[in-house]
């Protein structure tokens, strides 16, 4: 069985953790005050012949112990203060791509639902917001078998959203979380995910076809393998005219740690060095090929350039145009 080594959170200390970040203004906050109504929850922009929307399915607010577990807590709480975030939360977006090209309309993960954290499981609501028939969509591919990846795959009546669309997850990764008796192989703790991950996956009316690196989902967009995270993580590359974009579900996880400290990996990486080795190569192939990424956990929209700065990498958010 492949190792399964997270650390020490827990489910239940994820849903006790705050719903929101209200920590008082101090010189390390980078927060700005809630807002008296919403704020946009989806934005556009195209790739090539590619038309491309990120909605947005929330926000999760986890502790910080949970980064950098492989690194001194102080020096972890000194990088955040230097970037102006807080020491103590992680407060983090939840970014889905939407990718319109040619004949098909592929979503990238289908999000928390309402089986998570309570500041989650926007995505059905956004994209109804964005002007998205949820029956238009043709293809649904999931990263990896994570809370806020695919247990929003589920309907209140435990049947699959969006019935008519063709489903795509990693072979690798269905194999592991349907291993025979996994839920007894694990930590307690994490237990839920694996029932949560086995409940997802065998959701009534859901028919997956597996993927392996480099298969093709519709043309123009394959998926390649990048484990780590979860033993069969796998990323979505886009190609149109010449352009790419890199969608990396949480083989990245922190726009600012994850590219000044790619040696550093989080509780969540069940592989912590597979998870430093797949980040190496996903930095260096967009900085080196000029690819546009997205974070599912950056900041939102998510969207930009990964450059190289020595030994290790800065994130540029993209400059996106208003509608002229």
């Amino acid at each position: 069985m492949p190792a399964f080594t997270p650390s020490r959170r827990t489910l239940l200390r994820m849903a006790a953790a705050m719903p929101a970040l209200t920590l008082p203004v101090t010189a390390y906050s980078a927060q700005l005050g809630a807002p008296a109504g919403p704020n946009p929850t989806y934005m556009r922009f195209t790739l090539g012949q590619a038309k491309m929307t990120v909605i947005s399915d929330g926000s999760l607010s986890l502790p910080v112990s949970g980064i950098g577990v492989n690194a001194d807590p102080a020096e972890v709480q000194a990088f955040l203060t230097a970037h102006f975030l807080s020491p103590e939360t992680n407060y983090a977006h939840t970014n889905h791509l939407l990718i319109e090209l040619g004949e098909a309309k592929v979503l990238v993960d289908v999000g928390s639902g309402n089986r998570f954290l309570d500041t989650a499981g926007r995505l059905m609501a956004n994209l109804d917001a964005a002007g998205v028939d949820p029956d238009s969509i043709t293809h649904v591919v999931i990263t990896h078998a994570h809370p806020d990846h695919i247990w929003g795959i589920r309907d209140d009546f435990d049947e699959a959203i969006l019935p008519d669309a063709q489903k795509f997850i990693g072979a690798a990764e269905r194999d592991f979380w349907m291993q025979d008796d996994l839920v007894n192989q694990v930590p307690q703790d994490m237990q839920q995910f694996v029932l949560g991950a086995v409940n997802s996956i065998t959701v009534d009316g859901a028919e997956w076809t597996l993927l392996a690196d480099g298969d093709e989902v519709a043309p123009g967009i394959r998926v390649i393998d990048t484990p780590g995270h979860t033993p069969g993580h796998m990323s979505v590359v886009v190609e149109s005219d010449g352009q790419q974009l890199l969608a990396i579900g949480d083989a990245l996880s922190h726009a600012y740690l994850s590219f000044a400290r790619p040696d550093w990996y989080n509780e969540f990486d069940m592989d912590g060095d597979q998870t430093v080795a797949t980040r190496a190569r996903l930095l260096d192939m967009a900085a080196a090929d000029r690819m546009a990424v997205i974070g599912y956990h950056f900041p939102f929209p998510g969207v930009g350039h990964v450059m190289r700065e020595g030994d290790a990498y800065r994130f540029i958010p993209a400059l996106w145009t208003f509608e002229s």
